[in-house]
């Protein structure tokens, strides 16, 4: 649970950092490609930037509507700037409405009571885990994938380390 907003600022700047590497490397191909039993790459990374906005919203932050799914050419990368844009909204809005002492209290979320502490924390590990799930069909449509929390097998090799199989 996170217990002050300065650590879930912290937190949110760097995934949101990474995620919006992810974002930028898509393509506006990649956004139809899918797997079988998944999302397709285009409804799996809007689905984080929705998320940004939706998760938030449902604790009772003011963080705005909800941005348009871009589509037609330059969708993917009007992907990465409402991302930005609805992750730094969230940064403002939670110092603005949240204390540090607001943290342990609860509210409604998706049937159940959680701590405001606990939805922030919800937030950055949802975050996490969609873009592991949009890496892999990533690789799989053949684009090259940024490194998330250390370098991927590309960037390894532009370093001249080659890479661990």
């Amino acid at each position: 649970m996170i217990r002050h907003i300065d650590d879930f600022v912290a937190a949110l700047k760097y995934e949101s950092t990474v995620t919006e590497r992810v974002l930028h490397a898509l393509t506006d191909e990649s956004l139809g490609f899918t797997a079988p039993s998944v999302r397709s790459i285009g409804r799996l990374a809007w689905h984080i930037v929705e998320t940004m906005t939706e998760m938030p919203a449902h604790a009772g932050l003011p963080v705005g509507e909800m941005p348009e799914q871009p589509s037609g050419p330059g969708a993917a990368a009007a992907f990465a700037d409402a991302y930005r844009r609805s992750a730094d909204r969230v940064a403002e809005v939670v110092r603005a409405n949240w204390t540090d002492e607001m943290l342990t209290e609860t509210v409604p979320m998706y049937g159940e009571e959680w701590p405001r502490g606990v939805v922030l924390d919800v937030l950055t590990k949802h975050e996490a885990h969609h873009r592991g799930q949009l890496t892999v069909l990533m690789r799989q449509a053949g684009l090259v994938v940024p490194g998330c929390y250390g370098p991927a097998r590309e960037e390894w090799a532009a370093m001249g380390v080659p890479a661990m199989d």
